[in-house]
């Protein structure tokens, strides 16, 4: 187990990705935001089966960054209910672990 989380999150578009992604690695609540577009998610949203283009989103943070950086995306997000799925890496690379940390100090 690490200290550091994976968060994933989608968007509808690459510009709403990239401007929140931003803002999230300015008040350094990430690290690093990857953006995966061409990802294209199947649902049901208030019983309707629905089909959307999206951008998915790979949050790098550490743990005890959670909780603020889930009220942020909420914050910021566009859809109603925003995916915030955190995943804890079982390994990380101490190089980058050790980068990753000093990213999302508070300076």
């Amino acid at each position: 187990m690490t200290d550091l989380l994976v968060v994933l999150t989608s968007f509808p578009d690459a510009e709403t990705a990239r401007r929140i992604a931003s803002q999230l690695v300015e008040e350094r609540l990430a690290a690093c935001v990857s953006l995966l577009p061409g990802v294209e998610s199947v649902y049901r949203w208030q019983g309707t089966l629905e089909t959307a283009a999206e951008v998915l989103a790979l949050v790098k943070t550490r743990a005890d960054l959670h909780d603020r950086l889930a009220v942020r995306l909420r914050e910021l997000h566009p859809y109603e209910v925003p995916e915030v799925v955190a995943l804890r890496p079982e390994q990380v690379d101490p190089a980058y672990r050790q980068w990753l940390l000093a990213e999302t100090e508070a300076s």
